[in-house]
C-alpha cells in the first residue's frame, strides 16, 4: 500500500491505478518549520544568523561582477519577474544514452536579449524562460575588500548578439524561495541534499567535504559535518559558484581536492579542473554588508543597523556578523590553512598583513558553512501562512468566496490536484511527506512502480530535453534516490536506510521527473513549470485539463473540466496568495536592489561596452520596510 497521495485515475505505463487516501489540506500554521537537529553545535545566536543571512541573500557584492545577488533572481514573491534577456535554449538536452546534446538555437525571439511578449506563451519549443546571470568569464583572483573579482571575459558562442556577449541565462526556470524550507530537497532536480555537509550542495555524496574546527589553542581539526533538514543550506551554496548565475568560471567557495573543479549549479558543466581556493570569502569578509544598497530604517531584520540614507549597515564587515552569529570554534584561530596545488594542506601561525592567495584564515575556509546556514535561517522566516485558504482552514468560512470554495472542491476532487499538491505544504516533496515515505510505491498488476516521492514527469516537454532527477551528480551517482536503492548505495550517500529495497523487477520512474512545487503565491510567480513555458494560471489549468502535452511519458489523465469549473479552479489558486507577499510586508520586506534587466537594444543589436560584452541595463527595486510598499508588477503585467 502507498502512504500518501495517488491519483484517482493515473496513467502510468498504460495501467490504471486505484485511488488512495491523501493528506488533507490544513493550514500551514500547523507545520513546524524544519531545522537541523544539531544547529546549536554551530550557531550561537540565531537572531544574528538570520541578520547575516538576509544581508548575504540581498547583497550585490556576492556576485563575481559585484552587482549580482542571490536576490537578483528571487526579488518578486521569491521568484523573478524580469522579461528581457530571459531566454535560454535547450542546453540540458541529451541523447537517448544521456550523453550531452545541447541545443543552442534560440527559437523564441531568434537570439538573446529578446523582450518576451504575452503571445510567446505557451512556449512550444525547448527554449526555457529563466533568469539572466553573469557574462561568460574565467576567474583570475579576488581582491580582499573589492566587490568585483578579477576575471578574463571570454567569447560566448551561445549568449551573444552579433558577436557581442550578453549575460547568460539559466537552463531552468527560477522557483520561489518562499516556503522552500518545507522542501525535503531543493532545485527542480532535487540535487540540493537534505543533509548539508558545510561545503557544497551534495551532502554525503561528496566524500571530500571537510571543514576545520579549532579544538585547542593553536590546533585545527579536520571534521566532516552533517546537518539534517538543511536542504536550503545545500541549495544556498550553489548559485554563488555557478558560471551561469553569479560567478566567473572557476571561482569556488572551497578547495574540494578532487577532479571536478568548479561545478555549474544548473547544468553540471565541469570547470577546467583547477584546484582553486575559496576566494569568495577573501573578497566578502572585509566588506561592509550591503555597501552598495540602501537598507530601510524600518527593515524588520536589518533596520536597527541601517545607515539610511547612506548605503550599507552600521556593522562594518561581514567578519563581525559571522562572529556574532556562529560559535567561536568554527572561525576563531591564530592558525592559517595553506592549500597546496596537489590538494594537501599545511598549517602555520597567522602572520601580520594580508595572506597570499593560497592561505586562508579559519573564517575564510569555513565560509560555505556560514553562508549556507545563515541563508537557510533567513529563508526559513519567509513563510506565507496567511492566505485566504489558511484562514478558511482555520475556521473562517468567509475567507473564500463561493467560486473559490467550488474551486477547492474541484482541487480536492475532480481535478485531482491533491495527487501531488497535498497537506499543509501543498506538495508531496515536503519534509513531512518524504519523511513518511521517501521512495513512493504504486502497485499495478504484476508489477510495482517506484519513484522519488514528490518528483513526477507530467509531460511538460519531451523527457530527453531535460531528464531532471533522472540525471547524475558530479560524482557519477544518480540523483534519483530510487536508483540509489537499486544500486545499494542509498545509505552510504544519503545517511539512512531506504523505506523499500528497489529491485530490477520494479518499474522505476525518474527520467524527466521534477520536484513538485508548493502552490502558495502562485498567482505572483509566473512563468510556470521547470521550463517557464506557461504564462497564466488559465494556461496551466488547460494543460492539466488535456492531460499534459506529451502524454506518452506522463502520469496525467485528462480532467474533462467545463469552462465554469476551470474558472473556479483558477479562482481557488488565487486564494493561495498571502497579501503580505504581494505588498512586501514583513517578513517579506527587503533592502534596495539593482537588478540586471537585459541590455540596451534588442535581439538584433546591442551596444558593446568596449570589452566585448554588452552594456547593462538596471532596474531599481527600492528598499522596503516592515510595513510594506507597492510591490512589483507580475511577469509581463506591465
Amino acid at each position: 500500500m502507498i502512504i500518501g497521495a495517488i491519483a484517482t485515475v493515473a496513467i502510468i505505463a498504460g495501467n490504471t491505478v486505484s485511488a488512495q487516501v491523501t493528506p488533507p489540506l490544513v493550514s500551514l500554521k500547523t507545520v513546524t518549520v524544519p531545522e537541523p537537529d544539531n544547529l546549536t553545535d554551530f550557531v550561537k545566536n540565531k537572531v544574528a544568523a538570520i541578520k547575516l543571512g538576509k544581508a548575504l541573500f540581498w547583497d550585490m557584492q556576492v556576485g563575481s561582477d559585484g552587482v549580482t545577488a542571490c536576490a537578483s533572481c528571487h526579488f518578486h514573491a521569491g521568484a523573478d519577474n524580469r522579461s528581457k534577456n530571459q531566454i535560454s535554449p535547450g542546453l540540458l538536452r541529451v541523447n537517448a544514452d544521456k550523453t550531452a546534446n545541447p541545443d543552442t538555437v534560440f527559437d523564441v525571439g531568434g537570439a538573446p536579449n529578446y523582450q518576451l511578449k504575452p503571445e510567446d506563451f505557451p512556449v512550444q519549443t525547448n527554449d526555457i524562460v529563466s533568469s539572466q546571470g553573469v557574462f561568460n568569464s574565467e576567474f583570475v583572483n579576488a581582491t580582499p575588500g573589492n566587490p568585483v573579482d578579477q576575471v578574463n571575459f571570454l567569447p560566448d558562442p551561445v549568449f551573444n548578439v552579433n558577436g557581442t556577449n550578453v549575460r547568460r541565462v539559466e537552463p531552468r526556470n527560477t522557483p520561489t524561495v518562499i516556503d522552500s524550507v518545507f522542501n525535503f530537497r531543493n532545485f527542480w532536480d532535487g540535487r540540493a541534499q537534505e543533509i548539508f555537509n558545510g561545503v557544497n550542495q551534495f551532502g554525503l555524496r561528496d566524500p571530500n567535504a571537510y571543514i576545520y574546527k579549532a579544538t585547542t589553542p593553536g590546533h585545527l581539526e579536520s571534521v566532516k559535518v552533517s546537518l539534517n533538514h538543511a536542504s536550503l543550506a545545500s541549495q544556498a551554496v550553489g548559485p554563488p559558484i555557478s558560471a551561469f548565475e553569479m560567478s566567473a568560471d572557476g571561482r569556488t567557495f572551497i578547495e574540494i581536492g578532487d577532479k571536478f573543479g568548479a561545478i555549474d549549479h544548473k547544468s553540471y558543466s565541469v570547470g577546467k579542473g583547477k584546484k582553486l581556493p575559496r576566494e569568495t570569502a577573501k573578497k566578502l569578509l572585509p566588506l561592509r554588508p550591503l555597501a552598495k544598497q540602501i537598507v530601510h530604517p524600518e527593515d524588520s531584520v536589518l533596520g536597527t543597523d541601517s545607515r539610511s540614507p547612506q548605503t550599507g549597515l552600521q556593522t562594518s564587515t561581514y567578519e563581525q556578523l559571522i562572529a556574532q552569529a556562529f560559535k567561536n570554534e568554527w572561525w576563531e584561530s591564530n592558525r592559517v590553512i595553506q592549500v597546496n596545488a596537489n590538494g594537501s594542506k599545511n598549517f602555520s601561525d597567522k602572520p601580520n598583513g594580508s595572506l597570499p592567495h593560497n592561505k586562508y584564515t579559519l573564517m575564510e575556509y569555513n565560509f560555505p558553512l556560514f553562508f549556507g546556514l545563515a541563508v537557510q535561517l533567513y529563508e526559513s522566516t519567509l513563510i506565507a501562512d496567511n492566505t485566504p485558504l489558511d484562514r478558511f482552514l482555520e475556521g473562517d468560512t468567509t475567507a473564500l468566496n463561493e467560486q473559490q470554495q467550488q474551486g477547492k472542491l474541484l482541487f480536492e476532487g475532480k481535478a485531482r490536484c491533491t495527487t501531488c499538491h497535498n497537506g499543509a505544504e501543498l506538495t508531496r516533496a515536503s519534509v513531512s511527506a518524504v519523511r513518511q515515505q521517501r521512495i513512493g510505491i504504486i502497485n499495478i498488476p504484476n508489477r510495482r512502480v517506484v519513484f522519488d516521492n514528490g518528483f513526477f514527469n507530467i509531460g511538460v516537454r519531451p523527457t530527453l530535453e531535460d531528464v531532471g532527477v533522472g540525471g547524475n551528480d558530479p560524482f557519477g551517482n544518480p540523483l534519483s534516490e530510487s536508483r540509489l536503492s537499486l544500486l545499494g548505495t542509498f545509505k552510504q550517500l544519503l545517511g539512512s536506510d531506504p523505506n523499500i529495497l528497489v529491485t530490477a523487477n520494479d518499474l522505476l520512474l525518474a527520467d524527466g521527473s521534477f520536484k513538485t512545487p508548493g502552490l502558495r503565491n502562485i498567482e505572483l510567480t509566473a512563468p510556470y513549470f521547470h521550463n517557464g513555458g506557461y504564462l497564466t494560471l488559465q494556461q496551466v489549468v488547460d494543460f492539466y485539463n488535456r492531460g499534459g502535452d506529451f502524454r506518452q511519458q506522463s502520469a496525467l489523465a485528462p480532467l474533462n473540466l467545463t469552462e465554469q469549473e476551470k474558472a473556479q479552479l483558477v479562482a481557488f489558486l488565487k486564494a493561495l496568495t498571502d497579501e503580505r507577499v504581494r505588498d512586501e510586508k514583513a517578513p517579506f520586506d527587503h533592502p534596495q536592489l539593482l537588478v540586471l534587466n537585459g541590455h540596451p537594444g534588442d535581439s538584433t543589436s546591442v551596444t558593446d561596452d568596449g570589452t566585448g560584452k554588452a552594456t547593462d541595463s538596471f532596474l531599481e527595486i527600492p528598499a522596503v520596510g516592515q510595513f510594506g510598499g507597492n510591490g512589483t508588477p507580475n511577469f509581463l503585467e506591465d
